[in-house]
């Protein structure tokens, strides 16, 4: 018997490092692109757009939201941030939605893990999704309830000091703050963020001069960190959990929980319970793929899949961070539109699908135990690549934090020294961490002489107005 529990044990670690080897390049790459689109859309201006419940806002919340970050806990905050800045409760959970169900570092583990199948619904679903709950929340919005929660918060956090980062939307912190030249203060989630304020406000490079500086590519490195430290316990507990689940869990208990056969009560069933173990499983963000593997492992259909997959936005952590943000009622009207939106979609897909005949078929493949996870293939040199560029970006976020401060770049607003390249203009010597900075600043000099070469005391450029 103790012997059956070892072998399961090392069973359910072979099955779940398994998992996390075979999409881990499919993660970061993901999260590069992800990064990258972060790094270079304004959330000030989709702050200004999302004010009104419209089919334009819905879809202007839709893209910023599948541009955006995968972590449900980075997407509540930055959604936060929207709703006190003005954006409609209806735009603000669509921008949810979107960032947890549409992103592509998802969409990739989706293919990879479950098949393209899973992957169209997870896309067509997520659009349905939205739909249904802006229809939902149009005809059910409680009056004034939003309104009164969104003064209600913007007082709180005035009186408690609260302020959210200007460069990424999450909680500012006091040891992470600066006075600008108007005499306001801003305060970071943390010293790479702060940088990365520092130097926009330092630079005067479009994002092709970016690109081709070390400065640039800083702030994407300083972005995939933020993104990786957000999503990375949900990852790993995901995967890990997934095969424990499918090594030790009896297949009685999936047959108890989920109706067997076919037919639209079965499908509605299915689809409602999905969800449900969803709320309960305290795995949410990208780690709900290897989970739902199990689940499709199980015997559970295509819906509860497909619903388990869309309810990260409401597992007991985040239905307890709602609770934090904008109190009970809104969080017990929050979990109640979700939970029918969820679990009505994914029954929709089944239906759906089911038409047009490509539900798919789980004898078809190997199960989870049969397959051999670290071989030579397109796997292992896929993510060769990935974590050769996952690890250049740490590289570089790390030089970007070290790099001397008695100068900035004034094109791309990296911290360098005088040891770099150089230019005299009009009397004044700027320094730059690339010939290619130094080069775009030699061809428009006029474009950048007007930032001071050096940094304050204060860490800031001195003579800008941010």
């Amino acid at each position: 018997m103790q012997t059956a529990i070892v072998d399961g044990i090392f069973e359910s670690l072979r099955i779940g490092f398994g998992f996390l080897w075979t999409a881990a390049w499919a993660i970061i790459m993901g999260l590069v692109i992800t990064s990258l689109v972060q790094v270079y859309v304004s959330k000030e201006r989709m702050a200004r757009v999302l004010g009104e419940e419209t089919v334009g806002g819905v879809t202007k919340a839709t893209l910023f939201g599948a541009a955006s970050s995968g972590c449900s806990f980075g997407a509540i905050a930055i959604g936060k941030g929207l709703f006190k800045k003005g954006a409609h409760v209806v735009n603000v959970l669509a921008f949810m939605f979107a960032s947890t169900n549409l992103i592509v570092e998802l969409g990739l583990m989706i293919l990879i893990l479950l098949g393209w199948e899973f992957l169209v619904a997870e896309l067509l679903g997520g659009v349905i999704l939205i739909a249904v709950m802006a229809v939902l929340v149009h005809l059910t919005l409680p009056e004034n309830l939003f309104d009164e929660v969104r003064q209600t918060l913007n007082d709180r956090d005035h009186d408690h000091g609260i302020t959210e980062d200007p460069t990424c939307g999450m909680e500012g912190k006091d040891e992470y703050s600066l006075v600008t030249d108007g005499g306001e203060t801003l305060k970071f989630c943390s010293e790479g963020c702060m940088e990365t304020y520092e130097q926009e406000a330092a630079s005067s490079g479009g994002w092709r001069d970016e690109l081709l500086s070390w400065g640039g590519w800083y702030k994407i490195g300083n972005q995939y960190r933020k993104e990786w430290s957000m999503i990375w316990k949900d990852v790993v507990a995901g995967f890990l959990v997934s095969g424990f689940v499918i090594v030790f869990v009896p297949q009685s208990v999936w047959n108890t929980l989920f109706l067997q056969g076919e037919g639209v009560l079965v499908s509605a069933e299915n689809a409602i319970m999905g969800v449900a173990i969803a709320v309960i499983s305290f795995v949410g963000s990208m780690g709900n793929v290897p989970f739902a593997v199990a689940l499709w492992g199980g015997g559970i259909s295509f819906a509860g899949v497909i619903a388990f997959v869309y309810a990260d936005l409401i597992t007991i952590p985040v239905l307890n961070v709602y609770r934090k943000y904008y109190g009970w009622k809104v969080m017990l009207y929050i979990l109640g539109v979700f939970f029918v939106t969820m679990a009505f979609t994914g029954f929709l897909m089944e239906e759906l699908f089911d038409v047009l005949g490509i539900v798919p078929d789980l004898a078809g493949g190997q199960t989870a135990t049969e397959q051999t996870y670290f071989e030579f293939n397109y796997t292992f040199y896929l993510n060769v690549i990935a974590f050769a560029l996952s690890g250049f970006l740490l590289y570089v976020y790390r030089r970007g934090l070290g790099a001397p401060g008695q100068y900035r770049d004034p094109v791309c607003g990296m911290r360098t020294d005088n040891s770099g390249p150089s230019i005299t203009h009009d009397g004044e010597t700027y320094y730059f961490c690339s010939e290619r900075c130094k080069q775009s600043f030699d061809e428009h000099p006029t474009e950048f002489s007007d930032q001071h070469p050096h940094v304050s005391e204060g860490g800031g450029a001195d003579s800008h107005d941010h």
